[in-house]
């Protein structure tokens, strides 16, 4: 553990030695399974399933047996596609590992760069199509500690992004998380890019210079080919109320910390805190009403004056033989001119069929 704690101190070290940017690998924010957007992703304390590798990877040691989970969405009227699938396994009473992938895509963007051909003329066969894709891998590790109700998990993030065969990049980075339950209060951590997210860029200069080429005038210079993603912080408590013998309801609070000055409703050059609060009423675990709010915001307007902005989440579950199905609405995390989406997860856990 010593040598572990070490590692990760002189790695951020390093880290912040690069340039950081305030908002990359962005698409790694938007969150996992329809249930949890329902509670305005105020769920970091309570995660306790195959979907736990993403909010909270110290959640994997509760789970029983393979779990696995499914997620589409799309936004914007359908023109980005957001995928996500799961899959958790326990390695022992005290253990669990647990692998997720996320792509978030636009596909088929025309791409008009050679639209005019070397003598001036419009050639349209010269038209292309491409994606720009994002890619992400965690694999994650949760173990019960010998305290009571402690758990720790890690996960070990791989990215890949994509952007026609104009640019790609690799990225790594590192999140701790630890859950602790004590008579009937639970309580989460998740640090996100503890380490910050390393993204290396590798630009097709022949390609970007048709960018230039299709834009006259225009002295377009090559990015920047190195990304730091900031670390990031989110704190949950949360318990649940037997409201009768068959109602039960679940609340938790979430804070939400970015270590950078920006719109939240707390926000300093140190730290910005976005406050989530997020509820789910069941029926004999089995049906499940869920709402949230999130994404409280100091709103610029144009007059240059600020308003209080939130966004309200809400969703229903339902779960029968060991498969549960969930349905949110919800949007990308924004509001504004932003656009709500259906969201639909479905999770499988085998432990039923045992």
């Amino acid at each position: 553990m010593k040598k572990f704690l070490v590692f990760i101190i002189l790695v951020s070290q390093i880290s912040f030695a690069q340039t950081a940017r305030k908002y990359s690998n962005e698409f790694l924010n938007i969150g996992v399974d329809a249930a949890s957007f329902g509670m305005a992703k105020a769920v970091v304390a309570t995660s306790s399933d195959v979907n736990s590798s993403y909010w909270n990877p110290a959640g994997l040691a509760n789970i029983e047996d393979f779990q696995g989970s499914l997620m589409h969405a799309e936004y914007f009227e359908g023109i980005a596609k957001y995928d996500y699938a799961g899959f958790a396994m326990p390695l022992d009473d005290r253990s669990a590992v647990g692998v997720s992938i996320i792509r978030f895509g636009v596909d088929d963007i025309l791409n008009t760069t050679k639209l005019i051909d070397s003598n001036g003329n419009i050639d349209y066969n010269n038209i292309s199509l491409f994606s720009a894709a994002d890619y992400a891998v965690n694999l994650s590790y949760a173990r019960h500690l010998p305290i009571q109700g402690l758990n720790v998990g890690l996960n070990t993030k791989i990215v890949r992004r994509i952007i026609g065969d104009f640019a790609t990049s690799w990225g790594f980075g590192l999140d701790v998380a630890v859950q602790f339950e004590r008579n009937d209060w639970k309580f989460g951590v998740m640090l996100r890019d503890i380490t910050t997210t390393f993204n290396s860029w590798s630009i097709d200069e022949d390609e970007f210079n048709t960018i230039k080429d299709a834009i006259p005038g225009e002295n377009q210079e090559l990015p920047e080919t190195t990304e730091l993603t900031l670390p990031k912080a989110q704190l949950g408590v949360a318990k649940k109320f037997a409201i009768t013998r068959d109602f039960g309801l679940l609340t938790e609070v979430d804070l939400n910390l970015r270590f950078t000055e920006t719109n939240d409703i707390i926000s300093t050059d140190f730290v910005s805190i976005d406050p989530a609060i997020g509820f789910q009423l069941d029926y004999v675990d089995t049906v499940f009403l869920r709402g949230g709010v999130g994404n409280i915001q100091n709103e610029l307007q144009f007059d240059n004056t600020k308003n209080l902005s939130l966004q309200p989440n809400f969703g229903v579950g339902f779960k029968y033989r060991g498969i549960q199905i969930d349905y949110a609405l919800t949007n990308i995390g924004s509001v504004g001119s932003a656009l709500y989406s259906n969201i639909f997860s479905v999770k499988l856990d085998f432990d039923y069929y045992r």
